[in-house]
């Protein structure tokens, strides 16, 4: 077989591999330190086809870090579910921000 053939069904693969796993894929952190109470930002005025993310407390292996809240460009038949943490036993949870289809 031809060498740029076979790098090129190579890359296509990897490209679809690596599409297919970030378009479905989810973060979840699970540990032992709770997050702060979450920072008050005031939601600016809408803006057309985009939906509000709000900020939230994300880990970076060491310790909490804000991140601001932003705006995400809407998609139709989704909705938005902020990024959030929750309580299970002794540990914290936290469910990166996605998109659901609407039912």
């Amino acid at each position: 077989m031809d060498i740029r053939k076979l790098v090129a069904a190579a890359l296509l693969a990897a490209t679809a591999a690596i599409g297919s796993t970030t378009a479905s894929a989810r973060t979840y952190i699970d540990i032992e330190v709770a997050p702060p109470p979450p920072r008050y930002e005031p939601v600016p005025p809408a803006r057309a086809g985009y939906v509000w993310a709000p900020g939230y407390w994300a880990w970076d292996g060491y310790h909490h870090q804000w991140h601001r809240g932003r705006w995400v460009h809407e998609r139709h038949g989704y909705a938005w579910v902020p990024h959030h943490w929750a309580h299970n036993g002794d540990r914290w949870r936290f469910d990166e921000g996605h998109w659901e289809r609407h039912g």
